[in-house]
This record gives structure tokens, sequence and C-alpha cells, in this order.
């Protein structure tokens, strides 16, 4: 079996290949969760008049959004920081990257969740 091109034999029959196909993978994980949070934003109905009032009425779905963008622009910093240092890639490496991943998919959930209860919740909440 042929060596893939970039590839680099490493002990114990593994294989590491270059960071660069993880960190484009990656970006573009990270641009579709912060794509699916503004696909939350909604423009709110309002009358003649009142589009202030309604889109302050939205401001707890837009704290929750910027919280969130805020927070995924940090993961976003701190993963190509760290990629800057990593020069190869194995298996067991790209498995790391992908629970990073999992952590960073699941945001725009509990920004909806969050985003609600800012809207709507009580104090028991």
């Amino acid at each position: 079996m042929a060596a893939r091109e970039g590839a680099v034999p490493a002990a114990r029959g593994t294989t590491t290949t270059g960071a660069d196909r993880m960190s484009a993978f990656s970006d573009g994980v990270f641009a579709i969760v912060i794509t699916l949070l503004v696909l939350e934003l909604r423009p709110p109905a309002y009358e003649s008049g009142g589009l202030l009032d309604a889109l302050l009425h939205e401001k707890a779905a837009y704290l929750a959004f910027v919280i969130s963008f805020v927070y995924i622009g940090v993961l976003w910093l701190n993963h190509h920081a760290l990629l800057l240092l990593v020069g190869r890639t194995n298996l067991a490496l790209n498995w790391i990257n992908l629970a990073l991943l999992l952590g960073a998919v699941i945001i725009p959930f509990p920004t909806a969740v969050l985003a609600s209860a800012f809207a709507h919740a009580g104090a028991a909440d």
C-alpha cells in the first residue's frame, strides 16, 4: 500500500498527517455553528410605529446570541492558536478534536433555551 502524500510514518505503525486538513474542517464546523446561531434570530412582528418596542421585546434573544457568539469566538481563537503549534495529527488527536467540536456544535441549543429563559422564565426557572 502506497503512503499518502504528506503522510509520515510514526511509531508503532500509526500514520501522522499535517494538521491543515483538521484545521480546515474545524474552521468549517465553527463557521456553521455561528451561522446556526444567527438563524435563531427572527425579525419581530410589529405594527406601524412599534418597531423599536418589538425589537426591545426580543432583547433576550439578542443577548443570548451575543453571549454564544463570543463564546464560540473564544473557542475558535484558542483552537486556532493551538493548531498553530501542532505540526502533525494522528487518529487520537483527530478524535480529541471531534470531541471538542461536539462541544461547539451543541451551543445553538442552549442558546435557544437561554434566550427563552431570559424572555419567559420565572424565578423558579
